[in-house]
């Protein structure tokens, strides 16, 4: 299973490269935004399948109630 979907990420990653190099080519402006619009499909996708993939959690941590300590004095 997750042989399958690092398969999908490497292919969508791929994708993404492949698209970002055909917008440097010359393109007429109908092919740009196509391209444009299949880049942006692709990086969604691609974060998206990430996040299923590897799922991260952040939780902060306890507060933990202490009493301030007191200044040091410089009086010795």
């Amino acid at each position: 299973m997750i042989d399958e979907k690092l398969a999908r990420l490497r292919t969508h990653r791929n994708n993404i490269d492949r698209y970002r190099r055909l917008l440097k080519t010359r393109l007429t402006e109908l092919e740009q935004q196509y391209i444009e619009q299949r880049l942006s499909e692709e990086q969604s996708a691609l974060e998206r399948l990430a996040a299923s993939t590897f799922p991260l959690t952040f939780q902060a941590p306890e507060q933990h109630s202490r009493r301030p300590e007191p200044p040091i004095s410089s009086a010795a």
